[in-house]
C-alpha cells in the first residue's frame, strides 16, 4: 500500500511538471512543417553557428517531439532548445547554400552538432554527401511552444 501511494506521488508530480510552460523564447507565429512565406529579405532574431547532420530513414513517418508524423521530404528540422514552430534559415557555410525549415523535432543527440535537417533540407543546401556541414543558423520566427501539446 505504501509503494503504491509513493508510486501515485512520484507519478503526479512529474505530470503536473510536464504541464508548467518553460518559455524561453518569445512567440509570434504558429506551428507548420513547411515556410510558408518568403522571409529572405527579414533581419534574423538570433544567429549561430555550428556543424548541422541530417536524418531521414529511420525516422520516417515516425512521431516527432511535437508530436507531428516525421517525412524526410519535408522542410523541418530538431533542434534541443528552440520552440517548436520556430522557423530557420540554414545556410551551408561551405558552399552558401540556404534552406528554410520549421522546427518540429528535439535532437541532434550529438553533442558536437546543433541542429538535426531532415533529408529535403538537407540535400537543398548539398549537405547529402558528407553528412554534416558548419552552418549559420538564422531564427527569423519564433515559434509558440516547447511542448506538442501547444503549452
Amino acid at each position: 500500500m505504501r509503494k503504491a501511494f509513493l508510486i501515485a506521488m512520484v507519478a503526479s508530480a512529474l505530470y503536473l511538471a510536464g504541464c508548467s510552460a518553460a518559455a524561453r523564447f518569445t512567440n509570434t507565429g504558429s506551428s507548420t512543417t513547411q515556410p510558408s512565406f518568403n522571409t529572405s529579405t527579414e533581419k534574423p532574431l538570433l544567429t549561430v553557428e555550428g556543424i548541422a547532420s541530417y536524418y531521414s530513414y529511420g525516422f520516417d513517418g515516425k512521431k516527432t517531439a511535437s508530436g507531428e508524423i516525421f517525412n524526410k521530404n519535408s522542410l523541418t528540422a530538431a533542434h534541443r532548445e528552440f520552440p517548436f514552430g520556430t522557423l530557420l534559415r540554414v545556410t551551408n557555410l561551405g558552399n552558401g547554400k540556404s534552406v528554410e525549415v520549421v522546427v518540429n523535432d528535439r535532437g541532434p543527440f550529438d553533442k558536437s552538432r546543433i541542429i538535426d535537417l531532415s533529408e529535403a533540407a538537407a540535400r537543398e543546401i548539398d549537405m547529402i554527401q558528407d553528412g554534416t556541414a558548419k552552418v549559420k543558423i538564422e531564427v527569423l520566427k519564433w515559434g509558440t511552444s516547447q511542448t506538442g501539446n501547444g503549452d
